[in-house]
């Protein structure tokens, strides 16, 4: 049985940056771009229509119906569209668009294969987590959501996970930073942003969250 393609919704004012997007979305196996729209207007129109998408990319700057006032319409009306954000975006606005439901954070930038990722994301675990998306934003979700929140649960990306690894080993960050071959201030920023995220303060808090959560094993 040939499965269904995952309908995808687009809504963005710039003609251009839409159509190349749907484009990029359309080569992938298993999704589909079945609406675009220009504004949250035209967006409601055709979700009336009774063309709902299962995902929607969301830009938040745009005329006549924003995406402020489109999301805050389908949290009412179609919770069950899961939404991805597309903006240039600030930490400090998120903590409105997380509470609303809001899935994940796209840059107008993204490259493809993030783009290919996100969507399965989403699909996969209901949220997606860029690296982009930094420590202090974390601290911000942890602080400020709510128990609707489909961000309740911390989400390690893969460089992370195997930061815990090794931070919780005898290696110094001298020689983690060498062992996955990037700079010493990278690693830094891993220890920094995930002192937030965890809400631990040393590096036993990130080893004994690697112990708890089964990242690493310890065999006596």
């Amino acid at each position: 049985m040939i499965q269904s393609p995952v309908k995808i919704g687009l809504v963005e004012d710039h003609t251009l940056i839409r159509d190349v997007i749907a484009t990029v979305i359309n080569s992938f196996d298993g999704f589909l771009v079945t609406l675009v729209a220009d504004n949250g207007k035209q967006f409601i129109e055709k979700i009336n229509s009774g063309n709902i998408p299962e995902i929607l990319i969301l830009d938040l700057s745009m005329p006549e119906m924003d995406g402020h006032e489109t999301l805050h319409w389908i949290s009412k009306n179609h919770s069950e569209i899961k939404i991805l954000i597309l903006s240039m975006y600030d930490a400090e606005p998120l903590i409105h668009l997380i509470k609303s439901g809001v899935r994940g954070f796209l840059k107008k930038d993204i490259a493809p294969a993030e783009l290919k990722n996100a969507l399965q994301c989403v699909l996969k675990n209901g949220i997606y987590c860029s690296q982009s998306v930094t420590g202090r934003l974390f601290n911000l979700m942890r602080n400020h959501g709510t128990k609707n929140s489909p961000w309740g649960t911390v989400i390690l990306n893969e460089n992370e996970i195997s930061f815990l690894k090794l931070v919780s080993s005898e290696l110094t960050y001298k020689e983690i930073a060498q062992k996955m071959k990037i700079s010493p201030r990278t690693i830094d920023n891993y220890r920094d942003a995930l002192f937030l995220k965890l809400n631990v303060k040393s590096r036993v808090g990130l080893a004994m969250y690697a112990v708890k959560s089964g990242i690493v094993t310890i065999n006596f």
